[in-house]
């Protein structure tokens, strides 16, 4: 099985940003969120865990690592794949969702190709990502692979692994700290879950 992770939420996520290339840590909730994706994984058991390069995706692999391991003081190793990383927003990373103008949110949702001055296409993703995903999806069919990353290669994934194209991602949700399941069917990869959501601590 091929499980593709949203990392768990950072403060920046909470306030409503966009969050791309940015590398602020886990918040509380996010470390939260981790441990429940770390548990929930650890009943499937994982073989393979692989990270986006960014923090808040490094530190919610390393919960899902070290909860996977028979041994507490020998985690899982954390492989990290630039191809997991998220989309780049450029000029518009960092800004908040409600000030972006309707007018560049018509044209990111009708045109793959478009993206922010000094940022990168949805496109563009959608290649790196269903490249990554290739070459995964075969050890996936007799383990269990767990990847790490970010809101819109998730969604990358989901289109990939459904053969449509990125105009189908705007339809979807995908939250912080969820699990998405992508397997190797006769045909080809095969959608198997999305957006699980595990039980989180409620903290104090």
């Amino acid at each position: 099985m091929l499980i593709v992770v949203r990392h768990g939420r950072t403060e920046l996520n909470a306030s409503g940003r966009l969050l791309g290339r940015l590398d602020p840590p886990l918040d509380d909730v996010g470390h939260r969120q981790a441990q429940a994706v770390a548990s929930l994984l650890a009943g499937d058991g994982v073989d393979r865990v692989v990270s986006s390069p960014l923090a808040r995706a490094r530190s919610t692999a390393a919960a899902i690592a070290s909860a996977a391991s028979p041994d507490p003081q020998a985690p899982l190793d954390v492989q990290i794949d630039d191809r997991w990383i998220e989309v780049d927003y450029g000029e518009l990373d960092g800004a908040p969702l409600a000030d972006v103008p309707a007018a560049t949110w018509a044209q990111w949702r009708s045109d793959p190709d478009f993206a922010p001055a000094g940022g990168e296409s949805l496109a563009a993703v959608s290649v790196r990502v269903a490249d990554a995903c290739a070459e995964l999806i075969e050890q996936a069919a007799d383990t269990n692979v767990v990847v790490v990353s970010h809101v819109s290669p998730v969604k990358a994934a989901v289109c990939w692994a459904l053969g449509v194209d990125t105009h189908v991602a705007w339809r979807t949700f995908v939250a912080p700290g969820s699990v998405t399941r992508i397997n190797r069917g006769p045909g080809g990869p095969v959608l198997a879950s999305f957006n699980e959501r595990p039980v989180v601590d409620p903290g104090r």
